[in-house]
């Protein structure tokens, strides 16, 4: 094992990369709104088709190969989201949208991006390299981040501006035409149809999360692997193309972002960072130790839980405007404390496991 091998090769450019964007951003080559488009494409194009892509060419067997590893992946998970959901709604007085996205920096690592990059250098290219990046990745992508979706509600996310918009231009367009009495019981009546996305928002929740790609493109995928369907590789360039530029956008998005808000270094930074690093993989080392998992696969989960967050919640929340500022330097923070705490995970992970 080259450790710095790994850091040079992997983490380096990801932070070249991520301070290109940045300093676009300060040099004004880009907008914000040029991040958020950014940010679309790799949310509604890239992410999905490189993780259908991933996630189609495991097998029933590697799924069903070690269940107790899948378990334990999706009790942490599930647990850190939840942990990091109420600490920032509840600590931190977040609203409930923020906390989601608050949820998915502390409990969703960026396996997707980083998953192989970090283990393959450590434990070969194996097919126990695999399966742990196959389950993290199914997790997170099919469980994990519809979670998220769910509790912020995206179509209520975008459905606020144009309402506001339509009761705003209905009341001043009467005020010019009546009386003010007139014109304050019309602008009342012009608000009313807000009502109906309050209500919507708790019965279609679900719905509107499911209709991202991020979401059902892993989940079909997962369904077409147990039902033992076979994906033509004929048909993988396809889907690499546009795949590849997944990984590169999204940071230079994350950069991008990170240049258009004022960088925070705040208590709430902090513990995204702690429950992350320290926190998660903690949890899978002391769990996965007790019920006795095969040493080499609890070092790898170890290892995958101790990643940065994943690049999809900055991804989410710069795309509605929601926990921008704190998501992304919670990244930039996690990033450059990873060079740090990966090595202290990887020995004592093997120190424990054995």
């Amino acid at each position: 094992m080259n450790f710095w091998n790994i850091i040079l090769t992997d983490l380096i450019p990801i932070y070249v990369i991520m301070i290109l964007g940045y300093v676009a951003g300060k040099r004004n080559a880009f907008s914000e709104d040029n991040s958020r488009s950014f940010n679309k494409l790799v949310l509604n194009y890239c992410l999905p088709a490189a993780l259908f892509l991933s996630i189609i060419k495991g097998n029933r067997e590697m799924l069903f190969q070690d269940i107790w590893l899948f378990v334990l992946t999706l009790i942490i998970l599930i647990a850190i989201y939840f942990l990091t959901f109420f600490v920032a709604l509840k600590g931190f007085k977040r609203t409930k949208k923020e906390a989601a996205i608050a949820g998915l920096i502390g409990g969703a690592p960026t396996i997707g991006f980083l998953g192989y990059a970090v283990l393959s250098p450590i434990y070969g290219a194996s097919a126990s390299t695999g399966l742990v990046v196959a389950i993290v990745a199914i997790v997170v992508n099919a469980i994990i981040i519809p979670i998220g979706l769910v509790l912020l509600d995206p179509q209520s996310v975008t459905a606020a501006a144009p309402a506001a918009a339509t009761a705003g231009s209905t009341a001043t367009a009467t005020a010019a035409t009546a009386t003010a009495t007139t014109a304050a019981t019309t602008a009342t009546e012009a608000a009313k149809p807000a009502a109906p996305v309050k209500k919507a928002k708790s019965s279609n929740a679900f719905l509107n999360a499911i209709k991202e790609p991020v979401v059902w493109s892993p989940i079909i995928a997962v369904i077409l692997v147990l039902c033992g369907v076979h994906f033509p590789k004929i048909l993988d360039p396809s889907f690499e193309l546009i795949g590849k530029a997944n990984a590169g956008v999204a940071v230079f998005a994350a950069g991008l972002t990170l240049s258009a808000h004022k960088f925070e270094f705040d208590k709430q930074v902090i513990t995204n960072t702690i429950i992350k690093l320290i926190i998660m993989p903690a949890l899978f080392l002391l769990i996965g130790k007790l019920i006795h998992l095969d040493a080499e696969k609890l070092q790898m989960l170890v290892l995958a839980g101790a990643l940065p967050p994943v690049f999809s919640g900055i991804i989410i929340g710069s795309r509605y405007n929601t926990y921008v500022s704190t998501g992304t330097a919670s990244l930039a923070v996690s990033m450059l404390f990873f060079i740090g705490t990966a090595p202290l995970w990887i020995w004592l992970a093997r120190l424990v496991a054995g």
